[in-house]
């Protein structure tokens, strides 16, 4: 795929999720009334990897705590090793304890507070997406996002583990939702 069909690709997803948020009755935005669009980075391609993903042999259990102080079960299943910027980065893939066939791929960066959500962002990885006929996986972090509780307080969303707290800029995906979250005190 040429670098501006798949920078096209992103900008269709981007929209659509603007749309839904926007109008679908299932929106994390009450109303629609004060919603306030999403913002992002520029897609760029460079942040776009194709990895293999190291799998443990010992498939840890862990529990990740929760933004209304519960719980949730994931079981931490290999990790993705690559660079950004020049720097080596690690960030652990979790499988839903729940058995649900997808990775969940969260983390932290420097961008963190200052033009990202605060508490960081999530990438999901499915089979059928996100799965190279090698076997390697697209780990795209242009596809970064927002967990539901950044634009509304009323929802529950796990922690990023302190294992993918990254110590460089992630400037893909994403940004600080621009509007006033609702049921967030500021």
């Amino acid at each position: 795929m040429t670098d501006e069909k798949y920078v096209e690709q992103i900008r269709e997803q981007r929209e659509e999720k603007e749309t839904y948020f926007a109008e679908h009755p299932q929106s994390p935005i009450p109303g629609h009334a004060d919603f306030a669009g999403l913002d992002y980075y520029e897609v760029d391609p460079a942040y776009r990897y194709e990895l293999p993903l190291s799998e443990y042999d010992e498939k840890e259990r862990i529990t990740v705590e929760t933004t209304a102080e519960g719980s949730q079960e994931y079981i931490r299943r290999g990790e993705f090793t690559f660079e950004i910027d020049g720097e080596n980065v690690t960030l652990q893939a979790y499988k839903p304890a729940s058995g649900e066939d997808r990775f969940w791929v969260p983390f932290r960066d420097e961008t963190n507070g200052e033009e990202t959500y605060g508490a960081g962002r999530y990438v999901d990885l499915e089979p059928d997406h996100h799965r190279t006929d090698d076997g390697t996986w697209i780990l795209d972090l242009n596809l970064a996002y927002n967990p539901t509780c950044a634009y509304n307080g009323a929802y529950e969303c796990p922690l990023i583990p302190t294992e993918n707290w990254l110590n460089v800029a992630v400037e893909a995906g994403e940004k600080e939702y621009p509007g006033e979250p609702i049921g967030h005190e500021h």
